[in-house]
């Protein structure tokens, strides 16, 4: 389980932010390359139109875990006719975390290990906007605000410093690029950056590389 752990630890930095208008999630894009295409690398994926995660860790691992909440997702949709809640949805995913090495109604075992990946997930319900932080122990959390990734010490320092809880959206958005800004490696951009919003208004939306790059361009 240390392993998994210190795994998780490894990977890009992301952020989440919680405010009485929506969530902001952004997460870092780790270009190695000259010749990668950055708008191939997500890092922040739709659960549902009220509902996002952010990621950081073993991109398989959180893939296996999307799909997982997806369904978990449109099942409830089918059954109630309503959005599944966030911090049931987060439940959920933090159930399937909690069951590797076992098998479910006669199925194989889902993974013979504890999954590799530590998940922000937002969104809204009838409680209004939400942050929950789970990790790879099937542990969560409610946070106004919060950091995870390699750069998630110093991250979560600034991020108890310019949070409020008066913070408007575009202010959520910009304390987010000014965190990842302060504990990236490469030169922050609208190319390096994924950045998302969940709004009652707009549901899940991830922002264009231009509209990132105007928020970077406006710090």
């Amino acid at each position: 389980m240390s392993l998994i752990f210190h795994l998780k630890q490894l990977g890009s930095t992301a952020i989440g932010i919680q405010t009485a208008q929506g969530v902001v999630l952004a997460v870092e894009k780790r270009i190695t390359s000259s010749l990668m295409e950055p708008s191939s690398i997500e890092k922040i994926l739709e659960i549902d139109t009220n509902l996002g995660c952010a990621m950081s860790g073993l991109v398989a691992d959180w893939r296996t875990m999307i799909d997982h909440a997806r369904v978990e997702a449109q099942n409830h949709w089918f059954t109630y006719n309503e959005k599944m809640k966030v911090e049931s949805l987060t439940q959920a995913v933090c159930d399937l975390a909690l069951r590797f090495g076992e098998s479910a109604d006669g199925e194989d075992a889902i993974m013979s290990r504890p999954f590799g990946v530590a998940l922000l997930i937002g969104g809204f319900d009838e409680k209004g906007p939400q942050l929950f932080h789970a990790d790879p122990s099937g542990t969560f959390t409610r946070f106004d605000a919060k950091a995870i990734g390699s750069g998630s010490e110093g991250a979560q320092t600034e991020l108890q410093e310019g949070y409020h809880k008066s913070l408007t959206l575009r202010e959520a958005e910009l304390l987010a690029l000014k965190v990842l800004k302060q504990v990236m490696e490469e030169k922050l951009s609208g190319s390096n950056v994924q950045l998302a919003t969940v709004t009652p208004e707009k549901g899940f939306r991830v922002l264009t590389e231009a509209e990132v790059t105007e928020l970077v361009a406006g710090m």
